[in-house]
């Protein structure tokens, strides 16, 4: 009897638990509330394959400022992911110079935009006024546009083109952290000087410099060390002009006609490089706070020597990746433009080594 007693007891124990398993099952969705299954929705449409270029694929071109200097390198990969990822071409384009030259993006893009197999382009605007032109052909033959990295705000039909990239406010957190750097380094006085160059007409570096600079004046004067410094970022606060052209000498003899320099913040790949390279020839290794921006080779490596305490990476890979995405989704779905601001990465000794490793930053 007892036997029987626990057979039935371990039955009643198995059913509870099938009871609950399917009980956990029950809130599954099966089909959509208009009747449609998901399944079926999830297809590409039919005609997606032969928009514009009407020859079963499509093509999107992806042109860059300056392709020559590395930074793009993880754009040009997140790009090919995503058109992977969508059976899509993807034409991987951008001036060879390692400097920032809008002109040469735009030759190419004025190219670019004739070309009949092109579905989309994505492009980046860091010459302000510059592209609309582009923008209003590329619609008057009805492909999508979609912007990248550098922000044009006066850009035609802004408000229905999507833009993916770092907000310039994000130069506060390389800001915040050289004047941490200098006031942990027990220095009590000195310069922090922000070299730039307008001449190039990046307006994003620009914005950059100045929130870079205003982080670096609240942090200094939250500690009660403001007037034992000097900052400076030029008249304007976009930047001490420096040539581009010469950059390294133009660095050295900027911080010895100074004689007091205790922090610099550079705030492209035109300048942090060459700020690594003169770092290393004063001979201020391990000893100076140099902030600057990105994350290619010669930054990491200046990082890992000591040459440069941090920069700011943009995630660049999702400045290839989602413009791709979105285009698609644009012709696919009908999914209006949708911004993606990529934020920033700050990078030190203690983490250079994790930067890279899958062609990321």
């Amino acid at each position: 009897m007892r036997r029987i007693l626990l057979h039935a007891a371990a039955s009643v124990a198995a059913l509870s638990l099938g009871v609950s398993y399917a009980s956990a099952q029950s809130g599954s969705v099966e089909k959509a509330v208009g009747g449609y299954s998901f399944e079926e929705a999830a297809k590409e449409a039919p005609g997606t394959k032969d928009f514009h270029s009407a020859d079963g694929h499509l093509t999107f071109g992806i042109v860059t400022h300056t392709a020559g200097n590395g930074f793009f390198d993880p754009v040009y990969v997140g790009a090919t992911v995503a058109g992977n990822m969508i059976g899509a071409k993807i034409l991987l384009l951008g001036s060879e110079s390692p400097v920032d030259d809008p002109a040469r993006e735009i030759e190419i893009l004025n190219q670019i935009v004739q070309d009949p197999t092109i579905d989309g382009i994505i492009m980046t605007t860091p010459q302000v006024g510059a592209y609309n032109d582009i923008v209003k052909a590329a619609e008057a033959k009805g492909i999508p546009v979609a912007t990248t990295n550098s922000f044009d705000g006066t850009l035609l039909n802004r408000s229905s083109i999507s833009h993916t990239g770092q907000d310039a406010s994000a130069a506060a957190i390389g800001g915040e952290a050289l004047a941490k750097c200098v006031l942990d380094s027990g220095k009590t006085s000195g310069s922090i000087l922000l070299p730039s160059s307008t001449a190039m007409g990046n307006i994003e570096v620009n914005n950059r410099v100045t929130s870079a600079f205003n982080a670096i004046v609240k942090t200094l004067k939250d500690a009660g060390k403001l007037e034992n410094f000097k900052v400076d970022a030029g008249p304007e606060n976009v930047g001490i002009d420096t040539n581009p052209n010469d950059p390294v000498n133009a660095l050295v003899s900027l911080f010895e006609s100074r004689g007091d320099v205790v922090g610099a913040f550079t705030a492209n790949n035109v300048f942090t490089p060459p700020l690594v390279k003169a770092v290393a020839q004063m001979g201020w290794t391990g000893k100076f706070c140099a902030f600057g921006f990105d994350l290619g080779p010669a930054q990491q490596e200046g990082i890992t020597a000591g040459n440069l305490t941090g920069s700011l990476g943009q995630q660049p890979f999702l400045q290839g990746f989602w413009p791709v995405m979105q285009l698609y989704l644009q012709i696919d779905r009908g999914i209006s433009a949708a911004n993606l601001d990529t934020r920033a990465q700050l990078v030190t000794k203690e983490t250079v080594a994790n930067v890279g490793k899958r062609f990321e930053n």
